[in-house]
């Protein structure tokens, strides 16, 4: 499917997305210049505070976005998954260029003027509203504008955290190994952007000192951003549904993953199907945010893998007894977090040590064992989760006396299924139940000695929210058993490798139950 396909067979979502996206740079920014033009006037008249401030802000736009995210979660409790934190992290990467550019500006203004001002009597007040400010205004004005545009760029990293945007096709193209999709998210932000920088680059030359009514431009631009702001926060408000009533409504997260996505929405469709709740899906999370928001209150349910909550979450050594990791969990959950493991649905999604087939082929190879006497000539490829899990590398290489040709390449789980096709690595972990394994040629070797515990995927619910609504418990574990390792395999395929929609597919296997 070309990219202008694309665009006109999901225009409704596109243009959702968009809106979305433009809403979080729009409030983001806006508030930064709200706070950060006065205090950069302050700044300019408590010089000896201009340091300090200026190298805070400094700091704060050098923290890892994906880190600031992960910083806000504990602090913001429920509010820490989604817009707010998106936006509370994008209004603090914007402050330091309309600090500095407030400072730098005011400051640049001719000392000369001011003396012609208190020569003719003027207040502090009257010099700064009427000679300092629309002498500044086009260099402030740059500092939102370089705002604005990184706002953009970062804003797409948002959808890690469930607040949407056009990074949502990003990281969606990415896990599906598809350039459309992913162009899909980079061409409308970067259009975005570009739109951005040419109407405040503009507005900035039309506010440039020594043009014709400057001033008076000066002051109907602070009125128009006013009234712009003041509508922007309204439809953002209306948009959070703060005053919708929450009654009645529980709220599904996932993993952002495609067969976390799927099973998010095998829940969502099965609770609306079954109970009179309203379901709100929180799709796509990155890292362990599903675990934190569960805990936060921020998300209800989501499904979990027991391997991983067995040795990620809850830091025991792995084993491979499935009953006896699932009964941990449930207990552990139960008493250390409040939490409700409910009836696993089937598959066992562990991890899949993978080669190219056509290596698999030439060389015979069927166990990790007999790969691993190849090791020293290859290079492998691992996601960030496998290189830092108790279960991962680290016990991985040991059992297997794994040596490669170098230190594993660690990136993005997604990539990794893409540079093994490419050839640009020869070994990875990925899923045993994702689809594009078959798609790609893939060949999954055996664990022959049994290193990987066993991740049965089962949804876990907040007591609380199972207390409040006994029948969620009931219409969720309808699912369980239901799901074999083929049929997951299969969704995921439908999914990544025929790209058809979540919801579609989902339905048709609902149906089939």
């Amino acid at each position: 499917m070309s990219l202008l396909d694309f665009f006109i067979r999901n225009r409704s979502e596109v243009l959702q997305l968009t809106f979305e996206h433009l809403l979080l740079v729009l409030v983001a920014t806006g508030a930064a210049a709200v706070v950060g033009v006065p205090v950069g006037i302050v700044l300019t008249r408590r010089t000896s505070l201009a340091k300090p401030v200026l190298a805070i802000a400094n700091v704060l736009q050098t923290i890892p976005s994906l880190a600031l995210f992960g910083f806000l979660i504990p602090v913001l409790g429920s509010y820490g998954i989604g817009r707010v934190p998106a936006i509370i992290a994008l209004f603090l990467y914007s402050l330091l260029p309309i600090i500095r550019n407030t400072f730098t500006g005011i400051n640049g203004v001719d000392p000369a003027v001011r003396e012609a001002a208190r020569g003719m009597g003027m207040t502090d007040w009257q010099m700064l509203t009427q000679v300092e400010l629309p002498l500044a205004m086009n260099v402030i004005v740059a500092g939102v504008r370089v705002a604005t545009v990184i706002s953009i760029g970062t804003a797409t990293i948002a959808a890690a955290i469930g607040a949407g945007g056009l990074g949502t096709y990003i990281f969606r193209g990415l896990r599906m190994n598809d350039n459309t999709l992913i162009l899909a998210g980079a061409v409308p932000a970067a259009l975005m952007a570009l739109g951005a920088d040419f109407a405040l680059g503009w507005i900035e030359r039309v506010l440039s000192p020594g043009t014709a009514a400057a001033a008076g431009r000066a002051k109907r631009l602070a009125l128009a951003t006013c009234a712009g702001l003041i509508a922007v926060v309204v439809v953002f408000s209306l948009s959070r549904g703060l005053f919708s009533s929450s009654e009645r409504r529980v709220v599904v997260g996932s993993k952002d993953f495609t067969e976390q996505v799927i099973l998010g929405e095998l829940i969502a469709q099965t609770i609306e199907a079954r109970t009179d709740l309203q379901v709100e899906r929180r799709f796509e999370l990155g890292g362990d945010l599903c675990h934190r928001g569960l805990l936060a209150g921020e998300i209800d349910t989501y499904v979990e893998y027991t391997g991983t909550a067995f040795t990620a979450i809850l830091k025991h050594p792995p084993i491979s007894d499935p009953v006896a990791v699932y009964n941990q969990v449930k207990h552990d959950y139960e008493s250390r977090f409040n939490l409700e493991w409910l009836e696993p649905l089937g598959f066992n999604n562990t991890f899949a040590i993978l080669v190219r087939g056509e290596d698999a082929r030439r060389l015979n190879l069927k166990t990790i064992s007999e790969a691993a006497r190849y090791a020293p000539r290859w290079r492998a490829g691992f996601g960030q989760d496998f290189m830092s899990r108790e279960d991962g590398y680290p016990g991985f290489a040991r059992t297997y006396g794994l040596k490669f040709s170098e230190p594993p390449r660690e990136m993005d789980l997604s990539l990794t299924y893409r540079a093994l096709a490419g050839g640009q690595v020869d070994l990875i972990a990925g899923n045993s139940t994702d689809g594009v394994i078959d798609k790609l040629g893939l060949y999954q070797l055996e664990d022959d000695r049994r290193y990987f515990p066993p991740y049965e995927a089962a949804a876990v619910v907040r007591r609380e929210t199972l207390e409040r609504y006994p029948q969620l418990g009931e219409a969720i574990n309808s699912l369980a058993g239901k799901i074999t390792n083929e049929q997951m395999r299969k969704l995921n395929y439908a999914v990544d490798g025929e790209k058809r929609d979540v919801k579609e597919v989902v339905r048709e296997f609902l149906a089939q139950l």
